[in-house]
């Protein structure tokens, strides 16, 4: 059985550590110019050296998203931002257009290519078209089911083929928007959508301007185009079975917790199910309850087995757990543990220590405030350090979250 890497998303430093530290096989970011996340916090090239050096130092592996539709005049930026990569050490980069990847094959040889879901790419012929042309993996399009993914592997030799298993998906075809350029002339094809798939929307008759009927109704109002999560959770069987290399989380807009939260639970299946599948298939409700506690909208398989369910509702955002802070160092069972505080809880509320092993529980207890040198029982003042026992061991990184206050359950 051959378990496939786990690829999470790494808009910022901090998210960068994060999934590493909760079991991330590699890591996809970028730079300031050519990602698909225009607005992600992204790395300089200084930034890009220390990303890489770390994931280096960890035995992962880092790719850099250079997916954008580069023109004409963009392309002689575009090459040179490849080849400061390569000679950074970039282990991939993440191209959709097929110029991009004639132009970087030709000038910079020694970067390896991977293409990206923006091709669309959907077929055998496709792939091995890219293969010829020297790339190694190629991201499959969301629109291939796993079954489709099955047959094309058993066809291919030596080329790998990734997939998206879990976060946002888009409304158009493999993301390939222009909603977002016509409206408000931020183009998704530059990574600057502003998502007005998730607007709501009404129909107006034209003889009855300011008469807004909504195209269907519920108590929260209309949302058309707005697509469900993906989540394939419960179809890691069948991707690991399919032969699929690469199994990718969508995420660099989102917080090192949402990262910490679905990384950890996706390691924590694939590795119970190289062990035992029967033991998996027991622990899934428990392994679905843990993605629950991120923020996430309602979700569905996407593509993956059948076609995805009806977009629309205004559901909006909900998680289970919130991010309360980060552990700064390690700490014994018993000893003050050091914290990076993010939002506020009080002494007496049960907390969970999310931890790569593992989510541990326990009820906290008065705590120091670094700053001033005071034991307190809640402070609401983010970015400050505060020292608390626990019954647990504490590693760096790992994270603490606690009742819902500030968001949506």
């Amino acid at each position: 059985m051959r378990i496939p890497e786990l690829l999470c998303p790494a808009g910022s430093m901090e998210a960068l550590k994060t999934a590493l530290h909760f079991g991330a096989d590699a890591v996809y970011g970028g730079m300031k110019r050519f990602g698909l996340r225009a607005f992600a916090g992204n790395f300089d090239e200084m930034q890009l050296r220390e990303a890489v050096a770390l994931c280096h130092a960890a035995g992962k592996k880092f790719y850099l998203t250079m997916n954008v539709f580069p023109f004409d005049d963009q392309m002689a930026d575009f090459v040179e931002t490849a080849r400061i990569a390569s000679e950074i050490g970039v282990d991939a980069a993440i191209v959709s257009d097929i110029g991009a990847v004639v132009t970087l094959r030709g000038q910079v040889p020694q970067l390896p290519l991977h293409v990206s879901t923006q091709a669309s790419t959907v077929n055998t012929a496709a792939v091995k078209h890219y293969q010829q042309l020297g790339c190694e993996r190629v991201i499959l399009a969301r629109e291939v089911s796993i079954e489709r993914a099955k047959r094309m592997i058993a066809q291919l030799d030596g080329m790998e083929i990734e997939t998206f298993v879990h976060g946002a998906a888009c409304m158009a075809y493999s993301g390939r928007c222009l909603l977002s350029a016509a409206l408000v002339g931020r183009s998704g094809n530059q990574g600057e959508c502003a998502q007005p798939c998730r607007w709501q929307y009404h129909v107006v008759e034209q003889k009855r301007p300011g008469e807004y009927l909504p195209v269907s109704e519920d108590e929260n109002g209309t949302y058309i185009f707005s697509a469900k999560d993906l989540c394939l959770m419960p179809l890691l069987p069948e991707l690991i079975g399919a032969g699929i290399a690469s199994l990718k989380i969508e995420g660099r807009m989102k917080t090192e917790y949402y990262v910490a939260t679905v990384t950890a639970a996706y390691r924590r299946a694939l590795d119970l199910y190289a062990q035992s599948p029967e033991a998996f298939k027991a622990e899934l409700p428990a392994f679905m309850q843990e993605l629950a506690c991120a923020s996430h909208r309602d979700s569905d398989t996407g593509f993956a087995i059948d076609h995805p369910a009806q977009p629309g509702g205004a559901e909006g955002f909900h998680q289970d757990r919130e991010f309360i802070a980060r552990a700064v160092e390690d700490a014994a069972p018993g000893v003050p543990a050091r914290f990076l505080l993010k939002n506020r809880f009080h002494a007496g509320d049960v907390l969970e220590l999310l931890t790569p092993e593992g989510v541990k529980a326990f009820a906290a207890v008065p705590f120091l405030r670094e700053k001033t040198g005071d034991v307190v029982d809640t402070l609401g003042i983010g970015g400050e350090i505060i020292a608390m026992v626990t019954p647990h061991q504490v590693r760096a990184g790992d994270i603490l979250r606690g009742e819902v206050r500030n968001h949506r359950k």
